[in-house]
């Protein structure tokens, strides 16, 4: 290292996002929650509609998913402390200015991934 920075520091923003984001299902937690808060049933229920909704999502995988979001700081989780148990998950500010790129995502795969599968289907024939 050197000149005292640190390794956190150094790491490339890229590298970085891409930690931070990786997992099957953070990016779609993410932009369901933009419509405001939500109950963990809620966002299940969210992962399984859709165009890719899987038919079945292992408990201890969204729960770790939703900690890993809470522990990086885009989403916050509040547990009201009642019973039955009713917690709730919200976009933080960093979260919430996370959207417009998912928002960029969605649209440069709108215009180019069905441009990909377009062609790919024209070189198999």
């Amino acid at each position: 290292m050197g000149k005292g920075k640190s390794a956190r520091s150094c790491e490339c923003p890229v590298a970085a996002f891409q930690k931070m984001i990786s997992g099957k299902y953070k990016l779609r937690i993410i932009w369901d929650l933009q419509a405001g808060p939500r109950r963990y049933g809620e966002i299940r229920s969210g992962l399984l509609r859709g165009g890719s909704g899987s038919s079945e999502i292992a408990p201890r995988v969204l729960s770790r998913e939703l900690k890993a979001l809470a522990a990086s700081g885009l989403i916050d989780r509040r547990d009201y402390g009642v019973v039955p148990p009713k917690v709730e998950y919200r976009l933080t500010r960093k979260g919430r200015s996370f959207v417009p790129v998912i928002a960029a995502i969605r649209d440069w795969g709108g215009r180019h991934l069905a441009q990909a599968s377009s062609g790919e289907l024209e070189a198999a024939e």
